[in-house]
């Protein structure tokens, strides 16, 4: 069974892998309500627990074709937590009056986007709220008042952000009386930049665990397998793990970081989500660990 994972000392405890619907009606197994409360029992029984979601997923359609999933089983909605993100406005037939892809973190937006995200997915409350990308108009005033008072109306839980540098959560967090709680960002052994950016060690020194999306490359780890040195030694050490390939070697990469990252999985076949939920057992060995991120990169660290 996967484990739990604390996203902040006063933030909600989740499970340590999280499934992310935003490609179910991409799947055959998924992509109906039936379907889909098949995969939300499978993560269950793995204790996947935890849900990512968007306002914009499917072009705003998957939040209800999650809810409605959720009403073929009431009872399931008391034992997950719901993480969903707002701000970002598509252009797409669902909303018409969209001219232009652009973002949104005005109040009345916020608002807006929740009350829809609820009645979407028939639930009282969501977990986690963020904002899922930086807003160069946003009002960082406007925004915690907002947020603030949605979390003590009851509507969320708790508030985070989504693919923010350092600066941007520390101008947020200066302006809120309650934690941000995480930082989705994107982490990967194809894409390291996180490392070295300074978010994972601002995260670390605020006790704020990360959600990592694409933790498999945006699948490239399958589409695009690698070569040469990287896929040999990806084979050697998945073998040394007892993993079954590279997926769950990947995920187990994120989980030795010490800022405790929570990935978001986004497999939509339930036999690769047991084989990477596998990873969550493994604590790699450190010389692994950079090995893996040396034959990833091309070179050794400095």
């Amino acid at each position: 069974m996967v484990a739990r994972q604390a996203l902040h000392p006063n933030g909600p405890t989740l499970s340590r892998l999280v499934w992310g619907p935003w490609r179910a009606l991409d799947a055959p197994e998924t992509r109906t309500p039936q379907g889909l409360l098949r995969m939300i029992e499978t993560c269950l029984d793995l204790g996947i627990t935890s849900f990512d979601h968007a306002d914009i997923y499917g072009h705003y359609a998957i939040e209800a074709l999650f809810g409605e999933a959720l009403a073929l089983a009431p009872a399931l909605k008391s034992r997950i937590e719901i993480v969903t993100k707002c701000g970002i406005a598509l252009i797409s037939p669902a909303r018409p009056g969209h001219r232009v892809k652009h973002y949104d973190s005005s109040a009345a937006h916020i608002r807006a986007s929740v009350e829809r995200s609820l009645a979407n997915l028939g639930v009282e409350r969501v977990d986690v709220l963020l904002l899922h990308r930086p807003d160069p108009l946003l009002d960082a005033d406007e925004v915690a008042a907002t947020m603030e008072a949605l979390v003590a109306e009851g509507k969320i839980g708790h508030v985070g952000v989504s693919n923010y540098t350092v600066e941007q959560m520390r101008l947020l967090a200066a302006r809120l009386s309650i934690p941000l709680v995480t930082n989705q960002i994107e982490l990967s052994v194809l894409q390291t930049e996180a490392l070295t950016s300074g978010v994972l060690d601002h995260l670390q020194a605020q006790r704020m665990a990360p959600m990592i999306w694409s933790p498999l490359g945006g699948g490239r780890l399958f589409s695009s397998p690698p070569q040469g040195a990287f896929a040999q030694t990806l084979a050697a050490l998945a073998d040394r793990y007892g993993l079954s390939g590279p997926g769950p070697l990947a995920v187990a990469w994120l989980l030795r970081l010490p800022s405790k990252p929570v990935p978001v999985l986004g497999t939509t076949s339930a036999a690769r989500l047991a084989d990477l939920a596998a990873a969550d057992g493994v604590r790699m060995e450190l010389q692994d660990w950079f090995a893996l991120l040396e034959a990833a990169t091309g070179r050794a660290v400095p």
